[in-house]
């Protein structure tokens, strides 16, 4: 069929053509939305889940609904290797700049302004160049420059929900891969969260992480659990996942069997990246408007080849040897969640000795902790990848030698 045609989108963040199963979590980040810019209270969101759930096609329409009800926001991805400050600064400079020039909050914009200049001397961050981040402004002795993130950064916040309150314009702020934060600068958010709430002021965070970000939050701050609500982004049900499959199809009057539906949701195991990814290929695969059981099979082969060379090898590049080698005795073990114990058991190594490629793993957002002492991919269908990569577990010897 026609290529030009095909309606499935597999990508990172690419928003898909029938956005099944999730009409809850929209409706209730709308409502949080609406409930800020009316001045009410409401806790701040936070979108949990594994790679591949759309948690960023989630962020993305409610950064649309954010624009649509006349926020301010500011949408940023976090990622190793940068700072919060550095990725946040920018963003925040724009929200800032757009208040001043309204007239109820022009001289509070400005104030913030002072405080992000002082934010960024405080903490030695020059963004933007050699020359810095263009304020225009010189910074406030005493305004969010101690040069700690934890008491500075609430400080920030709260003078721009200030200017936002004095504007009439809520301000939304929404912060992707929050996994990759440090520990202290999530609690900066946290307690920057906490300060607006106590003042009731226009300002909502809208955050997705995967699943370790709850243990994250609970390390930071005992109240988090109160500030935040989190919603759990997983695989969708059954009937979702054909909706994902033939909807799509249907609108340009292509079907598919059952027997076809039925063995890409098996395949895919309905995470919804995976269903663009196996329709996307059997659109292409197909000879006519007809889509059966054949077709996909000769898909699937496509599609995992795909997935191996693009979604998952790019991850496995990130790995050093040795975590390489602890994955694949993860993948060893099955679907699901394991001991870190039994994980070092077949790598022959004692758990102490394991700890710390697990630890480096948990902190590439490879592999995360469901409970104390248990270890799982945060990639789905990530252990059927390392057996196909590396079809050998490594013994003990090898781990030992590197």
């Amino acid at each position: 069929m026609d290529p030009v045609r095909n309606p499935y989108a597999p990508g990172a963040g690419s928003p898909p053509p029938e956005l099944a199963g999730r009409s809850d979590v929209l409706t209730a980040g709308t409502t949080a939305l609406q409930r800020v810019a009316l001045g009410r209270a409401t806790q701040s969101l936070i979108l949990v889940g594994l790679r591949g759930v759309g948690k960023t096609v989630l962020l993305n329409r409610l950064n649309e609904a954010a624009d649509e009800h006349k926020f301010k926001s500011a949408f940023i991805e976090a990622h190793e290797g940068k700072r919060l400050p550095e990725l946040i600064a920018p963003s925040l400079r724009t929200i800032l700049f757009s208040l001043s020039t309204i007239e109820n909050s022009k001289e509070l914009a400005r104030r913030g302004l002072r405080g992000l200049k002082g934010f960024l001397s405080g903490l030695n961050l020059s963004v933007g160049g050699d020359e810095g981040l263009s304020l225009g402004v010189d910074a406030e002795a005493g305004l969010a420059d101690s040069g700690s993130i934890e008491a500075d950064l609430p400080e920030l916040i709260l003078a721009i929900a200030e200017a936002a309150k004095a504007a009439g314009k809520p301000v939304a702020i929404f912060l992707d891969e929050l996994q990759y934060l440090e520990e202290r600068e999530f609690s900066a958010l946290i307690m920057a969260v906490h300060r607006v709430n106590q003042r009731s002021l226009p300002l909502i965070l809208v955050g997705a992480g995967l699943p370790q970000i709850r243990g994250l939050a609970g390390n930071s701050k005992s109240y988090a659990e109160r500030l935040f609500r989190y919603p759990e982004i997983g695989a969708l049900s059954h009937d979702d996942a054909v909706a994902a499959i033939v909807r799509p199809a249907a609108d340009e009057g292509v079907s598919f069997s059952d027997e076809a539906v039925e063995r890409v949701i098996a395949d895919t195991e309905k995470y919804p990246y995976f269903l663009q990814q196996w329709g996307y290929e059997a659109w292409n695969a197909a000879e006519s408007e007809h889509i059966d059981l054949d077709v996909i099979v000769r898909a699937s082969v496509e599609a995992v080849r795909e997935l191996d060379q693009r979604f998952f090898r790019v991850r496995l590049d990130r790995c050093t040897p040795s975590e390489k080698r602890y994955m694949r005795a993860l993948a060893e073990m099955g679907r699901g969640k394991h001991r870190s114990g039994d994980v070092a058991d077949k790598l022959g190594l004692k758990v102490t000795s394991a700890a710390p490629t697990r630890s480096a793993l948990i902190r590439k957002g490879m592999i995360y902790s469901p409970a104390h002492g248990d270890t799982a991919f945060t990639v789905p269908l990530f252990d059927t990848y390392m057996r196909r990569e590396m079809p050998v577990l490594p013994g003990a010897a090898e781990e030992e030698a590197e």
